[in-house]
């Protein structure tokens, strides 16, 4: 730990690797308790896997067709913005079965990036960078991307909560209140899609559904409102991709791939330790 400090001071990129977990894991504490309490895992990892189609898309226009001023960034949010957009109509109002169209989507969204990079010059670094993340070369004017972003997340999740609350719950009493649950299903939905962007920089497009639960399914263990919820959320997500990194770099491993393994390992004994109290509580 003493040399990852010492690193953390020394090099510009850990320091902008930390800052990056840091700033996400606002978004996915708020937003990933949302997901797991309206049980939308499915379909937050539809959306997360079609990001990888706007971000082959963006690199390919960058390279291949001198688009210099198009950040990958701006491609993966498009395509998670179409994306939550599309299922969101499909749960609402078509008679398609919604798995069935996330699904779809799902693989569609894979495929159409895996071509774009196909056709890109060098796509075989950049594609494993994006399947499992490439938070080590995050750069500033990236950073100052996420930032924005997530400052959105915050502002309009706080701005309606209570009503992103009621739908969360009981979609029925929300729409008996004079709610309108369909547009703040779709608000959530577009709430989701942004933080999976902002996950997709940390761990990558195969691992950012594990991030955006993970964490908040062991604050739920825990904290028995959805505000609180949130809020140690957030914490955890901060100590996870900050534990990560540190480890990551200790042992020289996938720092992606090392945050959601250690986010497994404090499910599972968040998991137990919730047992364990559970059981003392019958005892008494």
């Amino acid at each position: 730990m003493i040399e990852f400090v010492s690193a953390i001071v020394e090099h510009a990129f850990l320091r902008n690797a930390l800052l990056t977990g840091l700033l996400v894991s606002v978004a996915c504490g708020l937003v990933g308790s949302y997901v797991v309490v309206r049980r939308m895992t499915y379909i937050a990892g539809g959306i997360a896997h079609c990001v990888l189609g706007g971000i082959g898309a963006a690199v390919y226009l960058e390279r291949a067709h001198g688009w210099s001023m198009l950040d990958p960034l701006y491609g993966a949010v498009v395509a998670a913005l179409v994306a939550a957009v599309a299922i969101g109509l499909v749960s609402l109002r078509a008679r398609e079965r919604v798995d069935t169209a996330i699904g779809a989507t799902w693989a569609i969204g894979m495929a159409t990036g895996v071509l774009f990079l196909a056709r890109t010059p060098g796509y075989a670094q950049d594609l494993m960078g994006y399947l499992f993340g490439n938070i080590l070369l995050v750069s500033v004017r990236d950073m100052q991307i996420i930032g924005a972003f997530d400052a959105i997340i915050l502002v309009t999740a706080l701005a309606f909560h209570n009503q992103l609350l009621s739908i969360s719950f009981d979609e029925e009493y929300a729409r008996a209140r004079g709610i309108n649950v369909d547009f703040y299903h779709m608000l959530l939905l577009v709430l989701v899609a942004l933080t999976v962007v902002l996950l997709v920089t940390v761990v990558g497009v195969v691992l950012v559904i594990a991030l955006l639960t993970i964490p908040a399914a062991i604050a739920g263990r825990f904290r028995g409102t959805l505000t609180h919820m949130m809020g140690l959320a957030v914490l955890v997500s901060a100590a996870l991709t900050t534990g990560g990194l540190a480890v990551s770099y200790g042992l020289n491993t996938p720092t992606g791939a090392t945050i959601v393994l250690l986010a497994g390992a404090a499910y599972v004994v968040s998991m137990l330790v919730a047992r364990q109290y559970a059981r003392r509580r019958r005892e008494t």
